[in-house]
């Protein structure tokens, strides 16, 4: 009898745990083989790698004895009877299964497997959904946080029974065939873009140009469209200009606009000629408003105030300091020479002591603009941090002016 913490866990979860013959370390789980016996295909085997050139084991499933959080234990007594091969035929979970393209029945590509639940029944465990969530892709790139925070976001099924694939072949290769199911796409949710672009940004280089490489081409352009501008500048230059010329024009104007913006202006300018040119002057128009000085929005009607000030004196005269002011969340903490040393919000001041000075409110780590900004440069900014208000200052931090969100994210593209 097989002793298992949890009747349901996850390949990725298991795959490299320290396997023991009773009390001695023998090896690392590296893979398990499936036979399809009825709805659900049945764990026989386990594939277990050695280390310092010995031969793999292949352990029968009725030998495992225990399955914790941290180790396999085995009731055998001769390892040699079990150092062998896989059998040629057979089927392996990681290496046949696992990262695999999920096909419906009209073979479009559907999903990515990214797991494969097991689930232990009456001593003997079963292969009993295929994952294609991006809480399982996640976890495997050990970013949990982000996981979890999807999973107590998601609605909608991520997983697939079992029961809905299709026998697999005879002789399925490592690098080649598909797991193909026997439910039509529309049946299966999509990743939105929005949910795509967060995880492209948590990736490197190389892993976020592979995932981004398997999108198609409708997914990709608004995957795109959604990423921020430093993961769209890098996708950008790692792809040929033809086909992010392609995905750029598959955008609104506004849209191609913002991302041609974030580019460098030479880049910017191959991909525009090689667009549609009945849209590429719309765009371009678009890019050069983009390109204005972000000072001709910069407002110098906002609070300013000395660092010795106490909270209790800017709450008392608030009603008055804030008049015919159009920055009035922010109290700009500046020297008296002009030089920013803080922002304190309202709300800050509220909930501070009423004898606490503003130099012990402030936050002194302030994101402010320079003088040789763009607007496209404060629209990045903005979605980034969510600020409801940017100062501007020069090179030496003198405050220059106040840019608020609501000044310019109405602004519209002047067309002929």
């Amino acid at each position: 009898m097989v002793t298992v913490l949890e009747k349901d866990f996850f390949l990725s979860e298991v795959l490299e745990r320290k396997v023991y013959l009773k009390t001695e370390r023998v090896g690392k789980l590296d893979d398990f083989v499936i036979v399809e016996t009825g709805k659900l295909p049945e764990i026989t085997h386990l594939v277990v790698s050695r280390s310092f050139g010995y031969p793999s084991l292949l352990i029968p499933w009725d030998k495992i004895s225990l399955i914790s959080n941290t180790e396999i234990v085995a009731d055998i007594d001769n390892l040699a009877e079990y150092e062998r091969q896989t059998p040629e035929n057979a089927i392996l979970l990681k290496a046949h299964i696992l990262d695999k393209k999920i096909l419906d029945m009209d073979d479009h590509e559907v999903e990515v497997v990214y797991d494969i639940k097991l689930a232990l029944q009456n001593d003997r465990l079963y292969a009993s959904e295929v994952d294609f969530s991006r809480n399982r892709l996640l976890r495997r790139m050990g970013l949990r946080k982000l996981a979890d925070f999807f999973a107590a976001n998601k609605h909608d099924s991520d997983t697939v029974s079992w029961m809905y694939v299709q026998p697999l072949p005879e002789k399925i290769g490592i690098f080649k065939g598909h797991v193909k199911l026997n439910v039509l796409k529309e049946n299966i949710h999509d990743i939105h873009p929005v949910d795509l672009a967060d995880i492209l940004e948590e990736l490197d280089g190389d892993q976020r140009m592979a995932v981004f490489n398997e999108l198609d081409h409708e997914l990709a352009s608004d995957t795109l469209e959604e990423v921020e501008p430093r993961v769209q500048r890098e996708l950008i230059s790692s792809m040929e200009p033809e086909r992010a010329a392609q995905l750029i024009g598959e955008m609104s104007p506004a849209q191609a606009a913002d991302v041609l913006a974030a580019l460098p202006a030479a880049d910017a300018d191959e991909l525009l000629k090689l667009m549609d040119q009945e849209d590429a002057p719309k765009v371009q128009q678009m890019i050069d408003e983009h390109d204005e000085s972000i000072l001709l929005y910069a407002t110098h009607d906002f609070i300013k105030r000395p660092p010795w000030e106490l909270a209790r004196s800017v709450i008392d005269n608030y009603r008055h300091l804030a008049k015919d002011k159009d920055v009035v969340q922010y109290v700009y903490v500046t020297d008296e020479d002009g030089v920013l040393l803080g922002v304190a919000g309202i709300r800050d001041l509220i909930v501070a002591e009423a004898d606490q000075p503003l130099a012990e409110v402030m936050t002194d780590n302030v994101r402010s603009l320079n003088s040789t900004d763009t607007l496209r440069d404060a629209t990045d900014m903005f979605e980034r941090y969510s600020f409801r208000a940017i100062p501007v200052t020069d090179a030496e931090d003198h405050i220059l002016g106040v840019v608020a969100f609501r000044n310019i994210k109405g602004i519209k593209p002047r067309l002929d």
